[in-house]
């Protein structure tokens, strides 16, 4: 009765999350620990895991969906098994996450890891160290791609003002101003 009870307090609090605000899932996520800065927008499909309270987010930072926080080692249970450390061990580690980054979709970042401001994580990362400011990180285990300086030079001249567009205003624009992206679908 005791699981059926809990399961039932899961699926209601999913759903009050669903409904929430940024503002409000913010709040929500503060009031379980997680140590957050201002002007942070986070999906809420993001994994903050068993500690989040072990999680700290700087100013400005977008967290995308599916990104997965592990503030534990779970390859501990394969030693506790084995009889070569007490059967209760845990290592724990922190994650902080520097001022103005961007974290992909899916990423999953590792516990002791500092990821430094102005950072860019790819889609499907898996960050295992420590990222140095202004640079960009992908791939599994995470590595440097380029810098942020480098990527903006590469983007600028060819980025263009969709951003705050709906969807059909977003898609004529591109019609009129980047045929080259329908040609390619043609072929």
């Amino acid at each position: 009765m005791r699981d059926m009870i809990k399961k039932i307090k899961t699926f209601f609090n999913k759903i009050h999350v669903k409904f929430m605000s940024n503002s409000s899932y913010i709040r929500y996520l503060r009031a379980k620990g997680v140590h957050i800065g201002t002007g942070c927008n986070i999906h809420k499909g993001v994994v903050f895991g068993t500690e989040p309270w072990l999680i700290k987010i700087g100013n400005n930072v977008r967290i995308t969906k599916g990104v997965q926080f592990i503030t534990h080692d779970g390859g501990l249970w394969t030693l506790r098994k084995m009889g070569l450390i007490d059967k209760e061990a845990v290592k724990y580690g922190t994650i902080m996450i520097g001022d103005n980054c961007n974290i992909s979709w899916n990423v999953i970042i590792m516990p002791d890891v500092m990821i430094g401001n102005n950072c860019i994580i790819a889609a499907g990362a898996v960050v295992t160290k420590n990222i140095p400011d202004g640079t960009i990180w992908g791939g599994i285990p995470a590595k440097q791609i380029e810098t942020v300086e480098e990527y903006h030079k590469k983007v600028s001249k060819i980025a263009v003002p969709t951003y705050s567009m709906t969807e059909a205003d977003k898609k004529e624009y591109l019609k009129i101003n980047c045929p080259e992206l329908f040609e390619k679908l043609d072929h």
